[in-house]
């Protein structure tokens, strides 16, 4: 369990996030089309997983657009954006902000990818909903970083993510 705070009040997450140098487990999440995406469908790159509790929020708004305007240049690489949003919510913010370069997922379903990978919070105002927090993955699926934000209303560190990727 992670303990993390919603504008300096105590809140838990569910667990801890996935050990570096761990093989990632797999997912099922819901794209804005519907269909099921899984971490095979993005084997042989480098991921981004940018997760947070609502793309109708400032903070997380602000992550995606950050993410968007990174994930253009970089090579071999994916950003996928997870909350536990609607996919039509998701879809909509993309196209409002014509942002092309993130692909957006939803664990709204069943809520098992938050729980898997210990982000889902258990505590407070925003409970069920997942934690903000990064991981990166390499082109094998191993985890090569992470970041619990210890209070859920900052932005992640962009540069220390950013610098983690291979």
């Amino acid at each position: 369990m992670a303990t993390i705070t919603l504008q300096g009040n105590t809140i838990n997450t569910i667990g801890a996030l996935p050990e570096i140098g761990t093989k990632a487990a797999n997912f099922s999440l819901t794209a804005v089309d519907l269909s099921k995406k899984t971490l095979e469908n993005f084997k042989g790159k480098q991921l981004i997983l940018n997760i947070f509790p609502s793309i109708d929020t400032g903070t997380c708004a602000a992550s995606v657009r950050n993410f968007n305007k990174e994930a253009s240049v970089l090579e071999n690489t994916s950003v996928l954006c997870i909350s536990r949003d609607l996919p039509f919510a998701q879809e909509r913010f993309c196209g409002a902000e014509d942002l092309e370069d993130v692909i957006m997922l939803s664990d709204f379903a069943t809520g098992t990818f938050g729980k898997e990978y210990g982000l889902e919070i258990t505590t407070g105002p925003l409970t069920n909903l997942h934690s903000r927090c990064i991981i990166i993955l390499d082109k094998n699926g191993i985890v090569t970083y992470t970041e619990q934000v210890s209070e859920i209303v900052n932005e992640p560190n962009y540069d220390k993510a950013l610098n983690a990727l291979n």
